[in-house]
């Protein structure tokens, strides 16, 4: 977890994604268990579409299991019934597992989490009324501290009952060699005046007027 992702979760952000995700998770899910309970129920059947087995097949047990090669007609090929009854034993599994509602519920619970990853990797909202409980956020650079306020680090968008607080932090998965990183953005600069000195390599920051 980036440093972001920690000030977004300490100062109770939820992404808008996350938002509609985990209102919908439970109908959607539940409604995917349901198709695969029915698709499962015969294994056999299931197999038989997917084209692992072949109608009649017989997989019970391997007495009339066909040869690799068949030397009463010269061909030869993978032995289809021992595939085919490793598929009926895998979908007769997972129809078991679809039964049971704590398999469902911890699958269910598990893509909720996946959601909460998801939103905080977009735009996230916070609840206006915590404002006045939200944390300062100091910045080291160059071993001096900047200080930036909840009322700083987060945007209000619309006015009246339709206002929504909007966090201005969001996280950037970058891969090792070019991260991790962290743009300060707008929210940094409207407190802090930047200079970009390109001649010397160096940036420098003092409190805007």
């Amino acid at each position: 977890m980036n440093a972001i992702t920690e000030i977004n979760l300490a100062i109770g952000a939820m992404g808008f994604i996350n938002d509609h995700c985990h209102r919908d998770i439970g109908k959607v899910g539940n409604l995917i268990f349901d198709m695969l309970f029915v698709m499962f129920k015969e294994p056999g059947n299931f197999c038989s579409r997917i084209t692992i087995c072949v109608p009649g097949d017989k997989a019970v047990d391997g007495s009339d299991i066909r040869s690799v090669v068949d030397m009463s007609d010269g061909l030869s090929g993978p032995p289809q019934v021992p595939i085919c009854k490793a598929c009926e034993m895998v979908v007769d599994f997972a129809y078991k597992q679809l039964q049971n509602n704590m398999t469902r519920g911890a699958v269910i619970k598990f893509f909720s989490q996946l959601c909460a990853m998801a939103g905080l990797a977009g735009e996230s909202k916070v609840d206006s009324a915590r404002l006045p409980l939200m944390p300062t956020i100091s910045f080291t650079i160059g071993g001096k501290e900047f200080e930036l306020s909840p009322n700083e680090y987060i945007t209000k968008i619309g006015e009246g009952a339709s206002t929504q607080c909007v966090r201005t932090f969001i996280p950037m998965d970058n891969p090792p060699e070019g991260g991790p990183l962290w743009i300060l953005g707008d929210a940094f600069m409207r407190r802090y005046h930047t200079i970009f000195d390109h001649g010397n390599l160096r940036i420098g920051f003092a409190e805007s007027a």
